[in-house]
């Protein structure tokens, strides 16, 4: 039974014109990780609207690892919806872009990447552009002040009206936007067209109830709501069946999964995240469990012993320090101190030895001292992190640190971030360094080494979720498939493998990526409602 939520608001516009690992942008076979399409197989539900059935779409993501995932939606909904993806090199009848909040340059990107669109939408009435995201959400109908040539416009809570709305807009020949104001269906309840057929995403919870005065994603996205712990592992179990072999658990806020059930029915428990940590590892055939991202105000030894003793949780772990500076932590309401987050980082590498430890670090948040910075240099210096995500501090309206005095000029903030990068990449590429001569299992993937033609190479991840461009050594290895290999070099963002491989297994995943075939999910979203059915080993306690 689905839940009742609150209804969107909605907006008829009318149209003037009838969207692991910071990449080294000096190693050219770096990715970069969170841009581009989304493809896909699945079409399920079909209309019988022959004009619906010719259109083509393309979607744009822009972000994090939650837009990413949900792109899969919006391709799985229009699917079904019977449109199918735009050929590579070939002008979409539908572009849509699902878009990012968290930084002034994603504003930028989004807008000016909209407006390399004008000529296509006058050329042709007939093609379509839809906004979707946190900046949707965000902008709302002050989008079409600013890009009139969109079609439509949806928000967070809703990905699910995009169909509808697309329809609704061609119909008027005028925008349409549909901005809900709450959770209206939890995403995973949408069909889902994937982009990998070995690696997945799996929501756990969407929302997030913490304050950072410099994040916008908690009124963007809404306070935290969990899936119940048996959807989750339907949904786990659904996609390995059909071959992934990782799977990436998803939330704002990992590790306060438990404390927000959307089933009434169950009770709170602070260890629901060690428990499922657990329980995914029992199913058969998992062979990779990652998770991103927790807070590290609330992450337990709990946690911490369920990825030591589970053997398919990868020894990876990224936790957001953002600053090293107890009295910025404080400014940016972050209910952790510096040495509450090293001695997590110490009964990490305790439990687990081989653990690659990554973070975000913000530089040049307001009132942010020399002090401060070297404060953060400190613990980037003890944490010894295999990688960072760095970011210059960027105000966002809407946030309580974008009214803050004390704003740092610009040039201070540039040189404080190089010397940031510079120490970090000095402290991974030893890290990477110390491994040359070691032995790493790779889960190979698609598109994650730009220059792996001209180097005769392939890409893929080691356990550790690190880079690993290797040689094939003449097998017919495919993305999906698992090699074993010797690192022989090593840079910052990368390791390379031009040893002859010691190992290779084809696997499942690498055959339905040689056929063209994605994982589908379809329906795994909201819980039901009542006493659940206690069936043996299908519980979420160990």
């Amino acid at each position: 039974m689905a839940q009742t939520l609150p209804s969107p608001g909605r907006a008829c516009v009318p149209s003037a014109w009838f969207a692991g690992f910071r990449p080294d942008p000096a190693d050219p076979q770096e990715a970069d990780p969170y841009d581009g399409g989304v493809t896909s197989v699945l079409g399920d539900r079909r209309r019988e609207d022959a004009t619906t059935a010719a259109r083509t779409y393309e979607v744009r993501t822009y972000g994090c690892q939650m837009n990413v995932h949900d792109s899969e939606r919006i391709a799985g909904l229009l699917e079904n919806a019977v449109y199918r993806r735009a050929p590579a090199g070939t002008d979409a009848d539908v572009v849509v872009f699902n878009t990012c909040a968290v930084r002034e340059n994603a504003d930028n990107k989004l807008y000016g990447n909209l407006s390399h669109l004008v000529g296509r939408k006058k050329a042709d009435p007939d093609m379509q552009i839809a906004v979707g995201g946190c900046l949707a959400q965000k902008d709302r109908e002050g989008l079409l002040r600013r890009a009139p040539w969109v079609d439509v416009v949806f928000g967070t809570h809703n990905i699910g009206s995009l169909p509808a709305l697309l329809d609704r807009s061609r119909h008027n020949r005028a925008a349409a936007v549909e901005i809900a104001e709450a959770l209206r269906e939890f995403p995973s309840s949408l069909p889902a067209a994937r982009e990998s057929a070995y690696a997945a995403w799996v929501s756990i919870s969407v929302g997030c109830n913490n304050t950072c005065t410099f994040c916008i994603v908690p009124a963007l996205r809404g306070r935290e709501v969990d899936r119940s712990p048996g959807d989750i592992l339907t949904e786990v179990r659904s996609l390995v069946d059909q071959g992934v072999l990782e799977i990436t658990l998803l939330g704002q806020n990992v590790n306060a999964y438990g404390v927000s059930f959307a089933d009434p029915a169950l009770p709170r428990d602070r260890g629901a995240f060690a428990a499922l940590l657990r329980q995914c590892g029992r199913v058969e055939g998992l062979e990779r469990v990652r998770f991103t991202s927790p807070h590290p105000a609330e992450f337990s030894d709990d946690v911490i012993e369920a990825m030591a003793h589970t053997p398919n949780v990868c020894p990876a772990l990224h936790m957001p320090l953002q600053s090293g500076s107890d009295r910025i932590l404080r400014a940016m309401r972050r209910s952790y101190r510096a040495e509450r987050y090293l001695g997590i980082v110490e009964r990490v590498r305790a439990a687990i030895p081989d653990a690659a430890i990554t973070t975000d670090i913000i530089v040049g948040f307001p009132g942010e001292t020399d002090e401060d910075f070297a404060a953060t240099l400190e613990v980037v210096r003890r944490a010894r992190f295999a990688a960072a995500f760095t970011f210059q501090y960027s105000p966002r309206p809407g946030t309580p640190a974008a009214g803050f005095d004390d704003q740092i000029p610009a040039e201070v903030v540039r040189e404080r971030y190089a010397r940031l990068v510079e120490l970090q990449e000095r402290i991974s590429l030893e890290a990477n360094e110390a491994l040359i001569g070691s032995t790493v299992e790779v889960l190979v993937a698609a598109g994650e080494g730009r220059k792996d033609a001209a180097t005769a190479r392939m890409t893929g991840r080691s356990r550790d979720g690190r880079l690993v461009h290797f040689r094939p050594s003449g097998a017919a290895v495919r993305p999906g498939d698992v090699v074993t290999t010797t690192v022989t070099a090593a840079a910052p963002h990368h390791l390379v493998a031009d040893a002859t491989l010691l190992s290779h297994r084809r696997t499942r995943a690498g055959d339905a990526h040689q056929a063209g075939l994605r994982p589908r999910t379809v329906g795994l979203g909201l819980p039901p409602f009542g006493v659940p059915v206690d069936e043996p080993g299908k519980g979420c306690r160990p």
